[in-house]
């Protein structure tokens, strides 16, 4: 795997030369509008026969030999991949890159919403995805859930693809997600019980492997009642999965009107596998930031692991970015390819900051400055060394059906994805 940011100058032609891969290649793997047109500071990914590298961190008795040993490598490899490094004198807690063919193995959670009939979107990640949440439930402020539109066809094609199908359900209504809905009906035992028994009713009567919950700005007061109804949730579905979805958080903040309700330790210990958000640093409404910078990234995942074991621990994924003006902050969402081909279309050079280790551009439309963040190649890359670093069970993206093909790409060359088989 080669990863080549693009230097003033450059052009395709000379970098599939340098590279011996076609100019097509380069451009159908990174998802480029024409081979014509690339700006400086673009992260291209060339795929290669290089071995797969794993991030490990160095803790006490670690030497070079067994390492690669254990990674079935050898020194001069590992030595080769960490210049700069002195393989004499590994530091505990630092991080080296180890090639090797045992590839990092992880379960992932892809967020579907549905629209219209072409599924085709599924035939494509099929090797990539071993959960598909369907975006397609809400509740009334009784409790009773309900699927929005039919999904008895995405269904189907899961278990067609050997895709684990799960029934996700979201306090969401015409105006976003509600707090007032979800305190309601959790606070009445009733509305509750309500909850727990059509959830479990529409999961087994449709098919679904299990659910992904994604309940939202929960009062905070219903911290408690939130417990109790995944405590029943997950009595009541059995061997079905529960998979529960949480804001992030570096620190327990049980006031907090957002995070508030996440018990993290509690949810851990009933839920099959708990999905961390760690998106939307750089939210909607808010100031130009990155959307998952990687030192944030990294301290929620550090708190959430002295409360959940690592084994039932996602780490959420961005496929989108933010494109916000300057002065007012307005934010227009867009698929991680349309931001990076909005930069090409522009002419505007991407950056790539060091601490976040995530890309952004400028440019004006008119006399309107933009800012653009989002993920590339490089950014992933990092957020699955995370993954590897920290043992966690693998990552959720929102949502599939928005284009990042540098993404797929590396999942399906670098990664073995977990797989359940017959379920």
């Amino acid at each position: 795997m080669t990863v080549h940011v693009v230097g003033t100058g450059e052009n395709l032609w000379s970098i599939s030369q340098r590279y011996n891969v076609s100019m097509k290649t380069i451009v159908s793997v990174n998802g480029l509008p024409s081979t014509t047109a690339i700006v400086p500071g673009l992260a291209l990914y060339i795929p290669d026969n290089s071995q797969p590298i794993r991030a490990y961190q160095i803790k006490a008795g670690d030497y070079l030999w067994q390492l690669a040993q254990q990674f079935n490598t050898s020194p001069s490899l590992i030595s080769t991949a960490n210049p700069g490094i002195d393989m004499k004198k590994l530091q505990i807690g630092q991080v080296i890159n180890i090639p090797s063919p045992s590839k990092l193995s992880i379960r992932t959670v892809g967020f579907y919403v549905p629209s219209g009939t072409n599924l085709s979107i599924l035939d494509s990640l099929s090797n990539q995805l071993t959960y598909l949440a369907i975006v397609n439930y809400a509740f009334t402020s009784e409790g009773f859930a309900f699927a929005q539109i039919g999904d008895s066809a995405i269904i189907t094609k899961c278990r067609q693809l050997n895709i684990t199908p799960l029934l996700m359900i979201r306090n969401y209504t015409t105006s976003g997600f509600s707090a007032e809905l979800a305190g309601v009906v959790l606070g009445n035992a009733t509305y509750r019980q309500n909850l727990v028994t059509s959830i479990v009713n529409l999961t087994t009567s449709r098919g679904f492997g299990g659910v992904s919950l994604d309940l939202e700005f929960i009062p905070p007061a219903r911290r408690d009642d939130f417990t109790m109804l995944l405590l029943e949730l997950k009595k009541q579905l059995g061997d079905l999965l529960l998979n529960v979805n949480v804001h992030a958080k570096a620190a327990d903040l049980p006031t907090n009107r957002i995070v508030g309700a996440y018990d993290y330790g509690a949810i851990g210990t009933v839920a099959d596998l708990m999905a961390v958000m760690t998106i939307d640093y750089g939210y909607p409404g808010g100031p130009p930031d990155p959307i998952s910078p990687y030192e944030w990234v990294e301290q929620v995942i550090k708190y959430a692991l002295t409360q959940v074991h690592p084994q039932k621990l996602l780490m959420a994924m961005a496929l989108y970015g933010y494109d916000k003006v300057v002065t007012t902050n307005a934010a227009q969402g867009m698929s991680v390819l349309a931001a990076q081909n909005q930069a090409i279309s522009v002419g505007e050079p991407i950056q790539f900051d060091p601490t976040a280790r995530s890309p952004l551009y400028r440019y004006w439309a008119g006399t309107v400055e933009h800012v653009v963040w989002f993920e590339d190649i490089r950014s992933y890359i990092e957020k699955y060394k995370l993954i590897d670093i920290h043992k966690l069970v693998g990552t959720t993206f929102w949502q599939i059906s928005l284009p990042a093909p540098q993404n797929w790409v590396f999942l399906n060359r670098d990664i073995t994805i977990i797989k359940n088989r017959g379920k």
